[in-house]
């Protein structure tokens, strides 16, 4: 399977490089075919990523509609209008994907949706999500969470996978696309970011082994380094102190938590959509094994980003309030303020880690 070419250099396979297992230190499964040729039979896609877009989310979806850009393939990037955080926006621009336009959704011959679980999180506008803007056509779901619905009409779903980026190289060389500096750049922000700098249980020999062919084929490890850590607007920096100043632990100091009002969000300069890595916070402090981050981004409606440390899993908490995700690092929403989030959550939270005692 592995005899595509990575930017005129051919990739030399490991001896297991189409490895079945699962577990999180194996390689990724081979791409199914399927999967190679429903994406390529299209020529006019629209690719999708999940609301919210992190970098893993944005980094697949664009390194995949610049690598089926050819001709007779135009693909498009949904990218709603105020979904990017201030931190990300110089991916899209790196990428100079075409935003897809509403003319776009309605000539599409099908959709590509990347690290997106379920059907109402693909990042499509609150409007269309109103309509049945699918209409039949196909939907190629490529994605490593747990609790996929398998709602396309093609799904590849590896929840050993590090990340969607992941998935997105393998799916890349497989089909015979070569991977530019720019495509390898995105690739790498998404792997990076979503296994915090490849530390977390997820990042497996195949996790390195697409980092360095994307490192080979251009990928600006030291620009992305800066940009993706080393360069908060002061606005993100004066919500970091808000979450810093909101962090509590319980008395047993397992669980922790932080939380960030509407009125706090607006007056740092941020919105929802800078909302994400300050989870990081409560995840910090030393002996925490359950992290919290309660954000009110939407009047009403509070976020809650769940990080499980250890043996300490939270995609079944998570679950208990309608979420999902992975299982050490899951999410949901609440139709509600902070402090009624927290009331319901917390104590919760607090009956649910004793299981892992």
């Amino acid at each position: 399977m592995w005899h595509r070419f990575v930017t005129g250099a051919r990739v030399e396979p490991a001896n297991d490089v189409t490895s079945t297992r699962t577990s999180p230190s194996s390689l990724v499964p081979a791409v199914p075919e399927d999967v190679v040729c429903a994406c390529c039979a299209l020529t006019k896609p629209v690719v999708i990523a999940h609301v919210v877009p992190d970098a893993d989310a944005l980094g697949s979806m664009l390194g995949v509609a610049l690598a089926l850009t050819r001709d007779g393939c135009t693909p498009t990037a949904s990218i709603p209008e105020g979904c990017l955080s201030q931190r990300l926006t110089f991916l899209v621009e790196l990428a100079n994907v075409p935003v897809a336009t509403d003319g776009d959704f309605e000539n599409a011959d099908g959709f590509i949706v990347l690290d997106t679980a379920k059907a109402p999180r693909c990042n499509v506008g609150k409007k269309r999500h109103e309509t049945d803007w699918v209409k039949g056509r196909p939907l190629i779901n490529i994605d490593h969470h747990g609790t996929n619905t398998k709602f396309g009409t093609t799904n590849w779903i590896v929840e050993s996978a590090s990340s969607a980026a992941e998935l997105a190289f393998r799916f890349i060389v497989e089909a015979g696309r070569p991977i530019t500096p720019e495509i390898a750049s995105l690739l790498y922000a998404g792997i990076s970011t979503d296994t915090l700098g490849f530390s977390l249980p997820t990042t497996g020999a195949s996790t390195f082994f697409a980092a360095g062919k994307l490192v080979e084929a251009g990928a600006d490890v030291a620009s992305l380094g800066e940009k993706l850590g080393r360069s908060q607007t002061q606005s993100e920096f004066d919500l970091l102190r808000v979450i810093y100043a909101n962090t509590q632990r319980t008395k047993d100091k397992r669980v922790a938590y932080s939380f960030a009002t509407g009125e706090e969000i607006i007056a740092a300069g941020c919105t929802a959509a800078d909302i994400d890595d300050q989870i990081n916070v409560p995840r910090s402090l030393d002996g925490v094994e359950l992290a919290m981050l309660f954000t009110e981004g939407h009047k009403g409606k509070t976020r809650i980003n769940f990080r499980g440390s250890g043996a300490v899993t939270v995609v079944a908490l998570a679950g208990e309030f309608g979420g999902g995700g992975h299982a050490q690092a899951a999410g949901a929403i609440l139709d509600c303020g902070v402090k009624e989030a927290i009331a319901k959550v917390l104590p919760r939270a607090e009956e649910f880690i004793k299981q892992f005692e």
